[in-house]
């Protein structure tokens, strides 16, 4: 009797979950495509369900926004419980920004402005560790784009991908199938205008980069981010990014 193949791990979407009407995936999104995964896109805030059980899907992608992950609101609270589901199902998570927040939320861990209402908006150092450095075949990146005005502690039992600065030292981190990023590698050209654009006035905090710069650091910066973002998302969807 024949063997039958093994199904293509593409033949299951990707769990791709907004917190803003006219959000995208963005970079992230299209290179997902580009390696053969529909997208399923559902945006709580408005209703969409959250799938009981992610045995129908490849992966689950959960995208940032400009709310607080210290909100009350009735959809925050139920995606930050749902993240119970890609943790105890050992499924491929990845949370950027609110979404890494909302992850360590979900571990017990504080979501907090820094005293000195310090904020990270445009591009910004960090230091990878050993461990980020082996998340995938590409080293990680040391100077990223952010655009956040809260960080989050280390959960217990995760482990630290990259550190930053006084005011937000954890940038990076896993957990079981879970990684963590605070930046936005997904960020695009078209996304970064608007940004700049529709939120000027987040780039009046001292802390925050010059509008020019974060065009500047686009050429400076981007293409090991890209290289990076496309190498990380194939070990991730994988299953094989583990530390």
């Amino acid at each position: 009797m024949p063997h039958s193949a093994d199904p293509d791990p593409a033949d299951k979407p990707v769990l791709v979950l907004l917190h803003q009407e006219n959000s995208t995936p963005a970079r992230i999104g299209n290179l997902l495509a580009a390696m053969g995964y529909q997208l399923d896109i559902r945006r709580p805030r408005f209703g969409d369900p959250l799938p009981e059980t992610l045995a129908g899907h490849a992966g689950v992608v959960v995208f940032g926004g400009p709310m607080s992950a210290n909100d009350d609101d009735d959809y925050m609270r139920l995606e930050t419980r749902w993240l119970d589901v890609p943790l105890r199902e050992n499924t491929p998570a990845l949370g950027i920004c609110l979404g890494a927040q909302m992850l360590a939320r979900h571990l017990g861990e504080r979501v907090y402005k820094p005293d000195d209402e310090a904020v990270e908006i445009g591009y910004y150092p960090i230091q990878p560790t050993p461990a980020g450095h082996t998340l995938c075949p590409e080293p990680f990146p040391n100077q990223v784009y952010q655009w956040h005005r809260e960080g989050f502690d280390l959960p217990r039992g995760a482990t630290l991908l990259a550190a930053g600065d006084e005011a937000f030292p954890v940038q990076a981190f896993q957990y079981g199938s879970a990684t963590a990023l605070q930046f936005h590698p997904e960020v695009t050209w078209a996304i970064m205008h608007r940004w700049t654009t529709r939120g000027h006035d987040r780039m009046q905090v001292s802390t925050a980069r010059p509008r020019q710069e974060h065009f500047e650091g686009w050429f400076q910066y981007d293409p090991p981010i890209a290289t990076w973002l496309r190498a990380f998302l194939e070990t991730w969807i994988a299953g094989k990014a583990s530390v």
